[in-house]
């Protein structure tokens, strides 16, 4: 099994790779399974976020309407105990912004808000999930990995995202078509020491699809 952990290429078909937030309207094309947002989180708040207790890392799971994102954010930091400071203010910003995004592409009255902090290999098998999309950010850590499945089996070759850079990925709920065969799953870490900080945004039509 051959890992890759590079963004300078998708490395997968029907994986769409933009240098900007415009290019995740690529989503929406016929082709496309996945769209990798491929940017950096400013160094500066980078080095402060790695430096954070993990314990001090926002945490939660909340369905909500996306004029609610930024507050919620903000209850969960002042939960998990994250000191004020820009660090706090980037995140909240920033998964404000990613709302944002992900509900003008795919229209939605409710998301369903999950922060982890991941230490163990959660969700460590390659699957596609049962919704229609989903975008993951991972704030600190190996990012997401995803690669092509041929008849069920693992992909060979794996990709890593990169740390800071949004993924938007289609579901089974998406409007029918042939299937991509593009997985992805959490990275393995678990003994490693590394501490993953982890958004997932999912668009539902009400608070009733849980």
């Amino acid at each position: 099994m051959n890992v890759i952990h590079s963004s300078l290429q998708s490395g997968v078909a029907g994986v769409r790779l933009t240098e900007d937030a415009a290019g995740l309207k690529g989503f929406l094309q016929p082709d496309c399974a996945a769209v990798i947002w491929r940017r950096q989180t400013p160094p500066d708040i980078q080095k402060s976020l790695n430096a954070v207790d993990p314990d001090l890392l926002p945490r939660g799971r909340v369905i909500l309407p996306p004029i609610a994102v930024a507050d919620t954010v903000r209850q969960l930091c002042d939960i998990s105990g994250l000191p004020s400071g820009k660090v706090r203010a980037w995140l909240k910003a920033d998964i404000a912004q990613l709302a944002n995004i992900l509900t003008r592409l795919i229209p939605s009255k409710m998301l369903r808000l999950r922060l982890d902090v991941v230490t163990t290999n959660a969700c460590r098998k390659f699957h596609i999930d049962a919704l229609s999309g989903r975008m993951i950010c991972t704030y600190r850590g190996t990012g997401t990995q995803y690669g092509t499945s041929r008849r069920g089996a693992d992909p060979t070759r794996i990709y890593t995202v990169a740390t800071g850079a949004p993924v938007l990925i289609r579901g089974t709920l998406w409007p029918p078509r042939p299937s991509s065969g593009v997985l992805h799953r959490s990275p393995p870490i678990e003994g490693t020491g590394e501490a993953r900080l982890v958004l997932v945004l999912d668009p539902l039509d009400d608070a009733e699809n849980v």
